[in-house]
């Protein structure tokens, strides 16, 4: 959200800087995220100056071209080649100079010295659109007679400067989403030190003209819209705002569409309370009622998208038809236009619950249901109705013409709240004084009912919707006082623990660390992910989701299953910004609904479960004179998964394996612990399909680690020690021929089942299947190697051991030697 630091000014009168206007602001909990100075005029017509057309001919060189000389009031009279069919000598123009700077859009451009079919040109005769205080490009923009020469055009169309301020709203500020909230965020923080207040623009001078346009409002689902309220303006002119006022929208980014709907978003981001206009002539019988609609209903909005009404969306109808989804989005017929002469003002208060889901459903997000749906004040509904109708008749002309219809059967009451001072100090960690706090509590609004030695009694306003407990007024207390200016103790007080044998934060943190050695990247994924993932899944299927109830978008709808998708959407955010060559790790919780309808436990009906994911795709190294790139691959990753297993106390001799392939994974392998049989990798090639629904190019390898069943194993894991050998080590080579369906890690656990004593490993160093080979089979190449501690081995005992694996292989797996 932008705030204007001209606009701001209106309601609090500062000396602060925009820049340190940004560190009280960020210090009190409305966190600036940038600073940028706006121009009425982009570029602020810098380098073009008010001249005079001295002289006019025709270009010798062009049919179409004039040759002028233009006194600029510098001294020196320029000469300009100028296409213009309107260009005359003594006319007053505006000249863009040599090393002037234009607009367009998006693009710009350099005026420079020039010769154009052979003349000489030193700057630019401009039209309305070219220095963008107009659109007219029929020729050169003439001046009345008095323009004084030399003037700037800065000066001369009067060019305002402001700086726009990006406030980073949490969820929980709404009340920050105006300049008046700012304005009195600000006044609470300032008033510390100084006497000082904001103050809003006064309505006192509303009065109702006369009562020619009376339309009665009816309020069917009053749950859905506790306060309703509305006014009619007559005789209006729709035309363009003023300069000044198009100029404040422009500041923060808005653009100026007529006076009428220029006026409702002004006081939206003056007060934060929505407004609508209708053109009263499209109220189908002259009632305005608020209601649902049947399902299915067709209503066509603003953007001339017609939509599928659901029968909780709430409309405003008039007799025969809905005119606008209520605080979402209006209709196209009842929107505000040239013809416009008289309009219907709404100003209400509508449930947040309905807003959210109604702006969900149709894919809708305006800065009215934003608002909306975090909560809007109540009791500011009749303040920004009066201030919008007082503009209408200031900006737009006309009078009002009915009295307000304000309805409003059961008026939302401030939120009570006891606080103690013993309590205040405990979570602050100082004793801010009973009289500073009372001050502070004062400039946020919060009435203190009464006060006693202990505490105060406090009543908070219906629009901090955020502040309903104790803590949430010491919260609002503390980042006024500020922060900063809690001073660090010099003494902790702690007492002394010891950390289970095997924590599972440093369990963790040691993970992490070896990963990030490695290369990778920690990511950090939304626990909440679309629903969408799981619909029609195998692996993952639709009736474990844990759905939310009320869900921010499609998008957020339920909690993840895997942590794979998420990170899918890290490696395509990457891709498309030309970040291809990825290594990416995740830790994160995994949600899972049990299936079961406990109502005495509900806990049981869910699961939680914590996983590694790791990720890698596009090229193994960078790009580099020294090494030739080539493409990850899955035993890359198998090696990176397998040193964590192992720096963990999970060797290969400890583990099971077995293939591994579904609609995620189209190749890949299941380790598990052998004793326990429990799963604690899944290592794999993320299916083609799967990366194509996520538009990822390059191949993309996962595995999934559960961080519960390593800790599990960690648990029971015992580091043992010994001395390194003083004899040698032996290794001998197997070519073994195989059917294609033997995998390595079934020789691998037979050959430690033959020899436990003195075989230490088994590796694998060459794979084969092509010519030479029969079909259905494959060739292994397989080292053994083997030690004894107690003495140098002997060329009988490695042979009778290697005769022995032979003979098993060929036993068990049908291998052969080739």
């Amino acid at each position: 959200m932008k705030i204007s630091y001209k606009w701001l000014k209106d309601y609090i009168n500062t000396d602060l800087t925009p820049q340190q206007l940004e560190e009280v602001l960020t210090q009190t909990g409305l966190e600036v995220g940038g600073i940028e100075e706006v121009e009425s005029i982009k570029g602020g017509l810098r380098g073009l100056l008010i001249g005079e057309v001295l002289t006019c001919e025709k270009h010798p060189n062009s049919d179409h071209l004039s040759k002028t000389t233009v006194d600029v009031g510098t001294g020196n009279v320029l000469p300009i080649v100028c296409g213009a069919p309107n260009v005359a000598a003594g006319q007053k123009v505006v000249v863009a100079t040599v090393g002037t700077t234009l607009y367009n859009g998006n693009d710009e451009f350099v005026i420079k010295r020039a010769k154009i079919r052979g003349e000489e040109s030193q700057g630019m005769i401009c039209a309305e659109d070219e220095i963008g205080v107009g659109e007219n490009h029929d020729g050169i923009m003439v001046l009345p007679e008095d323009s004084v020469v030399g003037t700037p055009a800065s000066e001369f169309f009067k060019v305002e400067s402001d700086f726009a301020i990006e406030i980073d709203l949490t969820p929980n500020r709404i009340d920050g989403a105006s300049h008046i909230g700012v304005a009195r965020d600000l006044a609470a923080y300032l008033k510390q030190e100084k006497d000082i207040s904001y103050t809003k623009p006064s309505v006192d001078a509303f009065k109702v003209d006369d009562h020619s346009l009376e339309l009665p409002v009816e309020v069917v689902n009053p749950e859905a819209c506790p306060r309703y309220s509305g006014v009619t303006i007559s005789g209006i002119e729709i035309k363009k705002s003023p300069d000044w006022f198009q100029n404040r929208l422009k500041a923060i980014g808005l653009s100026p569409i007529n006076n009428v709907v220029d006026i409702t978003n002004y006081v939206l981001f003056e007060t934060g309370q929505p407004l609508h206009a209708f053109d009263a002539e499209e109220i189908a019988g002259n009632r305005v009622i608020v209601k649902t609609m049947s399902s299915g209903s067709k209503f066509v909005t603003l953007d001339d998208v017609e939509r599928e009404l659901h029968e909780d969306d709430l409309m405003i109808c008039n007799a025969e038809e809905g005119m606008c989804i209520g605080g979402v989005f209006g209709g196209i017929k009842s929107g505000v236009k040239e013809s416009t002469t008289s309009v219907f003002l709404e100003s209400a208060c509508f449930d947040p619950v309905f807003i959210r889901k109604t702006a969900r459903r149709h894919g809708l997000n305006t800065d009215a249901s934003f608002r909306f749906e975090r909560g809007t004040d109540p009791n500011g509904v009749i303040y920004a109705l009066k201030r919008a109708a007082m503009l209408i008749k200031e900006i737009a002309g006309g009078k009002i013409s009915s009295e307000i219809v304000d309805i409003y059967p059961e008026p939302i009451e401030d939120f009570k709240v006891e606080v103690s001072y013993a309590n205040i100090k405990r979570l602050i960690g100082k004793d801010l004084g009973a009289e500073r706090i009372k001050l502070i509590l004062e400039g946020l609004e919060i009435k203190i009912d009464e006060e006693t030695e202990t505490g105060l009694s406090l009543s908070v306003p219906p629009y901090r919707v955020d502040v309903k407990r104790e803590a949430d007024v010491i919260e609002e207390i503390l980042r006024i006082y500020g922060y900063n200016n809690i001073e660090i103790p010099s003494l902790v007080n702690a007492s002394l623990q010891y950390s289970p044998l095997h924590d599972p934060v440093k369990i963790r943190r040691v993970m992490a660390e070896t990963l990030t050695a490695q290369g990778f990247n920690e990511i950090w994924s939304n626990s909440l992910t679309k629903a969408s993932y799981y619909e029609n899944g195998e692996t993952f299927k639709d009736k474990h989701s844990v759905k939310l109830f009320n869900p921010l978008s499609n998008d957020l709808g339920v909690m993840r299953q895997t942590l794979l998708f998420g990170g899918l959407e890290a490696i395509a955010y990457n891709a498309n910004r030309q970040n291809a060559d990825l290594r990416l790790y995740e830790f994160g919780n995994c949600y899972f609904l049990n299936g079961l309808k406990l109502k005495e436990d509900v806990m049981k009906n869910f699961r939680e479960e914590e996983h590694l994911g790791i990720f890698i795709s596009g090229q193994k190294e960078k790009e580099s004179w020294t090494v030739a790139q080539s493409e990850s691959t899955f035993f890359q990753l198998k090696s990176y998964a397998e040193s964590l297993l192992t720096k963990m106390g999970l060797k290969a001799d400890k583990l099971a394996t077995e293939g591994l392939s579904n609609e995620l994974i189209s190749e890949g392998i299941v380790l598990s612990t052998k004793n326990g049989n429990k799963k604690v990798a899944e290592i794999g090639i993320v299916h083609p399909k799967l990366r194509k629904q996520f538009d990822i190019e390059n191949s993309v390898f996962y595995a999934d680690l559960s961080m519960d069943n390593i800790i599990l194993e960690q648990k029971n894991n015992k580091t043992l020690f010994s001395e390194l050998s003083k004899y040698p080590e032996v290794r001998r080579d197997l070519a073994l021929l195989l059917n294609k369906d033997v995998q390595f890690g079934q020789i691998r656990d037979l050959a430690f089942k033959v020899e436990k004593k003195l075989l230490r490993s088994v590796d694998l160093f060459d794979v084969y299947e092509g010519k030479g080979v029969p079909e259905g089979k494959k060739s292994y190449a397989v080292s053994f190697t083997l030690r004894d501690d107690d003495k140098t081995l002997k060329d009988k005992q490695i042979d009778k051991i290697m005769q022995k694996l032979i003979f098993q292989f060929d036993k068990e797996l049908d291998a052969k030697l080739r």
